[in-house]
């Protein structure tokens, strides 16, 4: 079984098929961006995205992603810049604590990468279930209407 991950062909160990997928690129591969917070799938901290789609990695078996593509927060950055949507999040100071940060980056990028010019209404179902305990979220919303101007 392999995968790609970050834009880099990876096979899965045998032992470690049935761990989740959040356990694989934190254990395994030191990816440590996507967090572990309520390990049930409601809370955002641990998306990134599969084949295309912001999914969470802590209810998504390592096997479930044999041929396919995964990309975490880390993997997004160029060499020499940052991703868009991480530079946004910078130019309006986004994160306070960080912890869901790496979720809630992933879920914007992997909306803007499916519609371009999404609507309010479309922000907020692609953005609903990455939870804040900071409450960041007008800044979140901003970074990414930024983005949404930008691409006119």
């Amino acid at each position: 079984m392999s995968f790609t991950l970050n834009g880099q062909t990876h096979d899965i160990p045998d032992d470690w098929r049935e761990e989740t997928l959040l356990v694989l690129l934190r254990e395994h591969f030191n990816l440590v961006g996507a967090k572990f917070g309520c390990g049930v799938g409601l809370c955002g901290a641990c998306t990134v995205i599969v084949d295309g789609v912001a999914t969470r990695s802590c209810i998504t078996l390592a096997r479930d992603v044999d041929g396919g593509t995964v990309r975490t927060v880390e993997g997004l950055a160029g060499e020499d810049d940052l991703h868009p949507v991480q530079q946004a999040w910078l130019d309006l100071s986004v994160p306070q604590c960080g912890f869901c940060q790496a979720g809630q980056i992933m879920s914007a990028v992997a909306l803007l990468e499916n519609r371009s010019r999404p609507s309010e209404a479309e922000i907020e179902e692609a953005m609903d279930g990455n939870l804040c305990r900071c409450g960041t979220y007008p800044r979140i919303r901003a970074a990414i209407a930024r983005l949404v101007e930008a691409s006119i």
